[in-house]
């Protein structure tokens, strides 16, 4: 199966011309399909997957640290928000060329993960998938020494729409400033849309409108992510106000396109400035462990076999354990319902009052993260019918 990546005008990653192989297969799957229906129970082929799992997918909007470590020295508490803001903004641009989508956990896989300051201080992040139906995968991110939690719940709900593809982006991630008496941003998330699937070209685009908003101070940002017209339009547009809540006085306006540069400027002017540029920025990425020291449904481990596949072209090899990979967690489901047993996150834990699955986590020290997230001692042994690779290594690698 093979594709070809086409330009397109403003941004040359977002585009898929599929060839007539791959695209009969997509066409086969939407034969059985019908418009508005849900998903996650149709097994897409592989050549449309990005390989790594959406709870590493998520670390993508912890790539830029500068920005919310200067957001968290403001003492304005426009300037901090706003900062945020920049922040949020600053994530979507990460992603691989053409039209993928990362991996769908499975009920209890997890990711973890480090970073290394600058400054000498660490962040820590762990994700679970805490829920198979409905799919919901919950995250915690923390940096203690900089003042700094995240956390949140994300519920993708995949749908098929004629000739698009569309995944809702329902959840909420919730951002903490510990050293503004735990100052917190709410922030929701755009929808993902894959079009082009049955005619014209595959295009990745953010649609619709989302959130960041900080009831402490009053303030909110309204984002509305652009898709592009039949006839008008431009791709990865997004505009946004900055307003006062109580009052609804608009404070300052957003412009731009997040694949490229966004630009921010206060009402009725024509003055901007740069909020975020993509050429100037610098990604810092994670430092994960090594397969070899991973857990057996760690993210990377689980799904290796998958990604050597997608990554040497070998569809055959990624098809084949992509399936063990789900047939395990179907068989994991029968075991827990013959035992009667019902599945318990290990990181996680549903919070009654709101919903939400919130960290267990004792402690708020970088210590007590570590301790949590890395315990000094977990199983890594092989199963008798483990069918993942171990590929050597003997440090952290960054990702």
């Amino acid at each position: 199966m093979t594709r070809k990546n086409a330009a397109v005008e403003g941004d040359p990653d977002c585009t898929e011309v599929l060839e007539d192989d791959s695209r009969s297969i997509i066409l086969d799957i939407i034969a059985q399909l019908r418009k508005g229906k849900d998903l996650h129970r149709v097994a897409l082929p592989t050549f449309v997957l990005e390989p790594r799992s959406m709870l590493e997918r998520i670390t993508d909007f912890m790539s830029h640290p500068d920005l919310i470590q200067a957001a968290n020295a403001y003492t304005d508490p426009l300037d901090r928000f706003i900062g945020v803001v920049q922040y949020f903004l600053s994530g979507w641009h990460i992603k691989p060329k053409g039209v993928k989508k990362p991996y769908n956990p499975v009920l209890g896989e997890f990711f973890r993960c480090q970073w290394n300051y600058d400054n000498g201080t660490k962040a820590i992040y762990i994700a679970e998938q805490v829920s198979h139906h409905p799919p919901m995968s919950a995250y915690y991110y923390a940096s203690p020494d900089n003042g700094l939690v995240i956390q949140g719940n994300l519920r993708p709900k995949p749908k098929f729409l004629g000739n698009s593809a569309a995944t809702i982006m329902d959840g909420t991630s919730h951002i903490t400033l510990t050293r503004w008496n735990n100052e917190t941003y709410h922030v929701t998330m755009p929808n993902v849309y894959a079009r082009g699937i049955l005619f014209g070209k595959m295009v990745m685009e953010l649609g619709d409108s989302c959130t960041v908003r900080c009831p402490t101070n009053g303030y909110i940002c309204e984002l509305d992510f652009k898709t592009k017209g039949f006839f008008t339009g431009s791709y990865n547009a997004v505009i946004g106000k900055i307003k006062h809540e109580p009052t609804g006085k608009v404070l300052r306006e957003i412009s731009g396109t997040w694949s490229n540069e966004m630009f921010i400027s206060k009402p009725k002017t024509s003055q901007k400035t740069s909020l975020f540029d993509v050429k100037s920025s610098k990604i810092l990425p994670p430092l994960i462990q090594p397969e070899s020291q991973q857990e057996l449904n760690e993210s990377r481990r689980l799904w290796s076999k998958v990604t050597l596949g997608i990554k040497q072209n070998d569809m055959d090899l990624a098809t084949d354990a992509k399936l063990a990979v789900e047939e395990r967690q179907r068989a994991d489901t029968r075991q827990r319902e013959d035992r009667g047993l019902v599945f318990e996150p290990r990181f996680f834990a549903l919070d009654e009052k709101d919903g939400e699955y919130k960290i267990k986590l004792q402690g708020d020290t970088l210590e007590h993260l570590e301790t949590f997230v890395f315990p000094l001692s977990h199983d890594t042994s092989k199963s008798p019918d483990e069918v993942l690779p171990d590929i050597p290594s003997s440090t952290i690698v960054s990702a």
